[in-house]
């Protein structure tokens, strides 16, 4: 899957420039020696290849490097705003859990650079792969199946980000990546058209949203150890309750004894309400709200809920306008900018509306069958996905496949904690199977089925690994 290259048995010098420059294309030339020992070694090691050779070794130095970049790119970027973060954070941490501001530095540090390795080592295994199974088989003979290959082998680099690390939402999300795109070729198929024909549904992310919200938001309230760190703590800051009052739903959700009735009415005194709660109460609409009204408290929450979205989707879209769209700042930097804005202002509503039709609805079922157990708060939650219709379209398939990938981690987490899957404590590194299966999956539709991506993730795809050869006509003539 090479792109194809007139100049690979000429002069390699282009070789060195891509290599420095992670193959930008501007055919500058560096005309400033570069007397350094390990450049020379790296000269001599060039020059020792045959020149037929020089194309597949810049691909895979390429790939790597440019892997390596995006990984980097991306950890570290939300390492910088997390260490941003807390330099204003106004509250200091409590003392058992306090870390150093040098202590939390090094540590983004270090997983920027263990990032940048995974995605750097699974590009170049990748395209090393590819390239060694088409020099040894043929690259058309092999068209049909080197991919998928290639993909399964470059999946275990998940294991330098850590060998004791889980990433069991990240396996999970890219297998709903890849589902998607195998339900995208079933779709096109004669053969599984008919199957797969229900998958074509206009409103089938909002289902999705919806049936993740169910699980995610009930182990918000009920579970809360079944989801990651991260988003366990997303979910506390824009769920706009503190624990002692999730406590308390808990408790009359599972049917047992109150335990922290007190605190609840302490926690609400800080405030400035003066609560009575009762212990024989049947629903816990005074617990989550106090004195206000169901109504009142859904439409004050819903201003301090987008009051705590904004700043969370400010970065997400001004930063990429700032770097993607740095040309256009300069001739139209209202157009670029308003639409930043309103994306903004947009999803900062559609965050703020899910967090609060969550206690919407699920204060509504409580009144109407006056009762609350764990069945209501399911049913609660899952209509709280409704709220993604206030998204854009193109945001609405990624948004509820990140939800998705959370929801089922979180579901077998409780089912094992259940005892009902008690061999699945047993399985080691199952992510990373997962992540291997998933990356086959998607490379192989990178290489055969390209229609199915869209074209923002095959030109990301395309600037790292190279255009397929399939879809080049001088390559290839091997098979």
């Amino acid at each position: 899957m090479s792109p194809s290259s007139a100049d690979s048995g000429g002069d390699h010098r282009c070789l060195r420039e891509e290599i420095n420059g992670f193959g930008n294309g501007n055919g500058a030339s560096s005309e400033k020696p570069v007397p350094s020992t390990a450049s020379s070694s790296l000269c001599s090691i060039i020059d020792a290849v045959p020149p037929k050779e020089r194309e597949k070794l810049r691909r895979v130095l390429i790939a790597s490097a440019k892997g390596f970049s995006i990984g980097a790119g991306l950890k570290g970027g939300l390492a910088l705003f997390a260490i941003l973060a807390r330099f204003t954070r106004k509250k200091p941490p409590r003392k058992e859990f306090a870390v150093t501001n040098g202590e939390a530095i090094i540590a983004a540090l270090k997983e920027t650079l263990r990032y940048g390795l995974f995605l750097g080592t699974f590009a170049g295994t990748f395209v090393s792969t590819d390239e060694l199974i088409g020099a040894l088989a043929g690259h058309r003979r092999t068209a049909r199946w080197r991919a998928l290959l290639a993909g399964a082998i470059a999946g275990p680099s998940m294991l330098l980000t850590g060998l004791d690390t889980q990433h069991t939402s990240l396996a999970i999300y890219i297998l709903m990546r890849a589902a998607v795109l195998a339900s995208r070729c079933g779709i096109k198929s004669k053969r599984f058209g008919r199957i797969c024909k229900p998958l074509t549904w206009k409103h089938g992310d909002i289902f999705l949203m919806c049936l993740s919200s169910s699980q995610i938001l009930s182990a918000y309230i009920l579970k809360q150890d079944s989801l990651p760190a991260s988003y366990k703590s997303f979910l506390n800051k824009h769920g706009g309750k503190d624990p002692v009052i999730l406590q308390g739903v808990k408790d009359i959700a599972c049917g047992k004894p109150f335990t922290n009735l007190g605190e609840i009415e302490k926690h609400y005194q800080t405030m400035g309400v003066d609560v009575k709660l009762n212990p024989n109460m049947k629903v816990p609409c005074s617990i989550v709200h106090g004195n206000q009204s169901c109504c009142g408290h859904v439409l004050s929450f819903l201003l301090q809920g987008y009051k705590r979205a904004l700043p969370v989707y400010l970065p997400v879209y001004l930063i990429p306008a700032l770097i993607v769209h740095r040309k256009g700042l300069m001739k139209r930097p209202y157009t670029i900018l308003a639409k930043g804005l309103i994306g903004t202002g947009r999803s900062s509503l559609f965050l703020s509306t899910y967090c609060a039709s969550a206690w919407m609805w699920t204060c509504l079922l409580f009144r109407i069958f006056k009762r609350c157990n764990i069945p209501m708060v399911a049913m609660g939650t899952f209509p709280t996905g409704l709220a993604l219709a206030i998204e854009k379209k193109s945001r609405r398939i990624e948004i509820s496949l990140y939800c998705l990938a959370r929801a089922i981690e979180s579901f077998f987490t409780c089912v094992a904690d259940a005892g009902y899957l008690p061999q699945s404590r047993k399985i080691k590194r199952a992510d990373v199977v997962v992540f291997s299966l998933s990356t086959a999956i998607i490379m192989h539709c990178y290489a055969q089925e390209r229609e199915v991506f869209r074209s923002k993730y095959l030109n990301v795809l395309d600037w790292v690994f190279g255009v397929p050869p399939e879809c080049e006509t001088p390559r290839c003539k091997d098979g």
